[in-house]
């Protein structure tokens, strides 16, 4: 059961707070995404270069 927002620090489940932890950042970087998304374009484009 998750601990409401404004809990005392020392009120909250210890899991929680490992949870709230994990959660300060994005799973993965936009920029992260954009990159490979380019990437994978330039791999397209350099194969399709090759076999044509």
């Amino acid at each position: 059961m998750a601990d409401p927002r404004n809990t005392d620090p020392d009120d909250r489940d210890p899991r929680e707070r490992e949870l709230g932890r994990r959660s300060d950042g994005p799973a993965v970087s936009p920029w992260l995404v954009i990159g490979s998304i380019l990437l994978l374009g330039v791999i397209v484009y350099v194969i399709s270069a090759i076999v044509l």
